[in-house]
């Protein structure tokens, strides 16, 4: 009897626990789930959008997706994007997260100035750096005349040789505030305490930084990582801002190429399926991102 009352009191307390979760998950598979479901399953159509007819195509929209050579190159200048920004970006975020955490005077100020870029418009920002970047009366090409680089100067946006690399460095400019608040956060939650041992046993700046730092603070190097492969391979307003895509097809990104396949092209199907294949591609790098951080706390 008794036993038979406990299983009754877990059953209770087991149902109560669900009830709990329940809201959460109705959420999670009403905004994501069948979205995604939805997604998919329009995936395997030809779909204008606007027609009540869909006409089956089965895999047919993925077989052209794959083979459709802009929509990879419009992944290839995303990535090229996500490179500058995962070395460069951070790099720079890190220094300066670095140099604030020594206490300098101002450091609240630095924490404000540095992180006003990410709060503002990408198209506000877009439209701040089309003025610097224009090719006739742009603030880029008069100061290379002043510096007697008159013949460096040319419309930055527009010329194909340069465009990708300075729409990369517009996100650069942007973006590394984030990660500058999150690893000054990972850096102040180090014990200083660690630091003094470090110097009683005759570490130098150098050896601190490779020994203390940088083991504990993998973690947080991980997540910045994760968040600015998933945040700049979906770079799309500052595109939008400046270039569109162009000139040619030389800034295209992928969310450009859904969008125009969408509502440019009414093809809601094939642009489901370039969805669906970005969604992978994005999954698959968190994934080996998340591995390789496993790793390295190992060693």
């Amino acid at each position: 009897m008794k036993l038979k009352t406990d299983n009754n009191i877990l059953l209770k307390d087991t149902l109560q626990n669900y009830l709990f979760v329940l809201p959460a998950l109705i959420l999670f598979a009403t905004f994501y789930i069948y979205p995604v479901y939805k997604v998919f399953e329009l995936s395997l159509f030809e779909y204008d959008g606007i027609s009540p007819q869909k006409y089956f195509v089965g895999l047919g929209n993925f077989k052209d997706a794959l083979g459709n050579s802009i929509w990879w190159h419009s992944m290839r200048n995303a990535g090229y994007i996500t490179f500058l920004a995962l070395t460069f970006q951070n790099a720079l975020a890190l220094l300066l997260a670095l140099i604030v955490d020594r206490d300098i005077k101002g450091g609240r100020f630095y924490r404000i100035v540095f992180y006003l870029p990410p709060v503002l418009s990408g198209i506000v920002i877009g439209l701040i750096w089309n003025w610097i970047y224009d090719g006739n009366y742009g603030l880029l090409n008069h100061w290379l005349s002043a510096l007697g680089l008159g013949k460096l100067a040319r419309a930055w946006l527009a010329d194909p040789k340069t465009a990708l690399t300075c729409v990369g460095i517009i996100h650069m400019w942007r973006g590394f505030g984030w990660g500058f608040i999150i690893l000054l956060a990972g850096l102040q939650n180090i014990p200083r305490e660690l630091y003094e041992a470090a110097r009683i046993d005759g570490a130098n700046s150098r050896g601190i930084f490779t020994r203390v730092t940088v083991p504990l603070m993998i973690p947080v190097f991980v997540l910045v990582m994760i968040l600015t492969v998933l945040g700049t391979m979906q770079i799309y307003d500052l595109i939008v801002a400046t270039t569109g895509g162009g000139p040619g097809y030389h800034t295209e990104v992928p969310i450009t190429r859904i969008l125009a396949a969408m509502i440019g092209s009414s093809r809601f199907g094939y642009a489901c399926s370039l969805g669906l294949i970005f969604g992978v591609v994005l999954l698959i790098v968190s994934m080996i991102q998340l591995k390789l951080s496993k790793l390295l706390k190992q060693t």
